[in-house]
């Protein structure tokens, strides 16, 4: 710490000033602000949702509105016009708001209207990472990553100065968002953040000249009469050369469109490829619970129990069956998690063909036209696609 220009003390230079009260960035801050807001929204008939604190519902006989927090950018949707304005004017007497009208930018997401639904892309965001980077004048590539490429501890020189391998890097985590195609990428030049190499800084540039020439792409949400609940899970068994761990991924689908998704390198070894696909089994049917326990708070109600697809047959078929053998008791809670979840009828395992199995593109690098094939189903699309999928 040094003395704040213009009240330098050149006699008495080992002191600083002593901060008597902070103006900004208290430390509770954002909870107390959090808290006024939260109460503001209780006194007008809103509850806090069960499976994301940040929703507020509130639901009557006439309409229904939604409330959406992000420390202080709100997003309110609903069935009345009127309700809306009347809660927007009761807000504004406690707080000092802005209202921006029609949703078309959020938290670095561009939102377009289309006539069928919603188009999500962050071109201005990843605009400003590559001019971040100095590769807004380099040429495009195809892929996120070469088909098959493994990425290693060894094998090349460290870089020179990781603060801005760490730095881009974060920044492409946040463009996953958006972009669901590039989070296997993404998630393997994560694992380098404490000694980036020089091949994983050449994967870090590989994305982001992909991204430039895909700056249009995102997702894509349209509507739909029949709601229902899709999940597809796999498993790249033993792929890391370092330490032998799986990586899975997951795809979670609310009628045609993609809400959640994960490529996630597995925290345990497994044995087995069945082992690995039954612990990624566990780990989608935890998030199509979350997403069920969700649409039940906003009185959406599926007309089946949701649907998980897995390529591999042996853990389907141990997914029905409730006796464990000997070979599985290592995996026992993710055993019994999911069996139990298949008797209630709360879920329903089905096996699908390993060339039908979308999550591939989550699990590991892919060859350009079997690349281009799943980003379609993960329906990441120009801004320019209009139509029926």
């Amino acid at each position: 710490m040094t003395q704040p220009p213009g009240f330098e003390d050149p006699n008495a230079t080992s002191l600083v000033c002593k901060l008597n009260k902070a103006l900004y960035g208290l430390r509770k801050a954002p909870r107390a602000r959090f808290d006024k807001l939260k109460s503001a929204l209780f006194a007008c008939g809103f509850i806090c949702s069960k499976a994301d604190n940040s929703l507020f519902i509130r639901q009557t006989n006439l309409h229904t509105t939604h409330i959406l927090l992000y420390v202080d950018d709100i997003l309110i949707t609903g069935t009345s016009t009127t309700a809306i304005q009347i809660l927007i004017s009761d807000l504004h007497k406690a707080f000092a708001l802005k209202d921006l009208g029609e949703l078309n930018y959020f938290l670095g997401i561009q939102v377009e209207h289309t006539s069928n639904g919603l188009h999500l892309c962050q071109k201005k965001y990843i605009t400003d990472v590559l001019t971040k980077a100095k590769l807004q004048y380099a040429n495009s590539l195809g892929t996120p990553m070469t088909g098959g490429e493994k990425l290693s501890s060894f094998g090349s020189d460290p870089i020179q100065g990781p603060h801005h391998y760490r730095s881009l890097v974060g920044a492409l985590q946040y463009e996953t968002i958006t972009r669901p195609e590039i989070s296997y990428a993404v998630n393997r030049v994560s694992q380098f953040m404490h000694i980036p190499l020089a091949s994983h800084w050449k994967i870090v540039k590989w994305i982001l000249r992909y991204l430039k020439g895909t700056l249009d792409f995102g997702l894509h949400l349209q509507t739909c009469s029949k709601l229902s609940l899709t999940a597809f899970c796999d498993v790249d068994w033993a792929s890391d050369p370092d330490d032998r761990r799986s990586t899975s991924g997951l795809c979670v689908y609310l009628g045609p469109n993609l809400v959640s998704w994960s490529s996630k390198k597995q925290s345990t070894i497994s044995r087995s490829s069945t082992e690995a696909e039954y612990r990624s089994l566990a780990h989608v049917t935890t998030k199509v619970t979350w997403v069920q326990s969700l649409l039940f708070e906003l009185h959406l109600h599926l007309p089946r129990a949701p649907t998980i697809w897995c390529d591999n047959l042996s853990t389907v078929l141990m997914s029905a069956n409730p006796v464990l053998h000997a070979r599985t008791k290592h995996i026992e809670l993710d055993l019994y998690f999911v069996c139990e979840k298949v008797l209630n009828k709360s879920i329903v395992v089905k096996h699908t063909p390993a060339h039908d199995q979308v999550t591939d593109i989550l699990t590991k690098a892919l060859s350009p036209s079997r690349f281009f094939l799943l980003r379609d189903k993960l329906r990441v699309l120009s801004s320019q696609f209009e139509g029926e999928y």
